[in-house]
């Protein structure tokens, strides 16, 4: 049997607010229903989903990638070679990126470093 839970619940169920899950909604990547009374309604399955959204946005993926991400999921018989092509150079340019970080924050973490050293002395 499925259970069927407002916004406030399902906020409580992963730990992310509820700003954050119509921020999910609006970008497509978690689904609701309207009840009667026009709230939104959500299932049991979307507490994993939006664990997985929000950890995904923690690690710095960029929600235009977690949809295409979470679409695959979603329908693997749809997922065919030249998406997978696409979402190959997507995962290109989004690890560049993330290169392009990772650099800029060890060039901060040696910086910060050195002005530790140098303060301590």
């Amino acid at each position: 049997m499925r259970s069927v839970m407002k916004i406030g619940e399902l906020a409580k169920h992963t730990g992310t607010s509820t700003r954050m899950l119509r921020y999910y909604e609006s970008q497509g990547l978690l689904r609701s229903e309207r009840g009667p009374n026009g709230y939104r309604c959500f299932q049991d399955s979307d507490i994993e989903r939006a664990r997985t959204i929000a950890s995904l946005i923690r690690s710095g993926l960029p929600t235009r990638l977690i949809h295409v991400l979470l679409t695959a999921q979603d329908r693997p018989d749809d997922w065919t070679e030249a998406c997978d092509q696409e979402f190959a150079a997507l995962l290109r340019a989004e690890l560049n990126a993330l290169d392009d970080k990772i650099a800029c924050l060890t060039r901060s973490r040696t910086a910060v470093s050195a002005y530790l050293e140098r303060a301590a002395d």
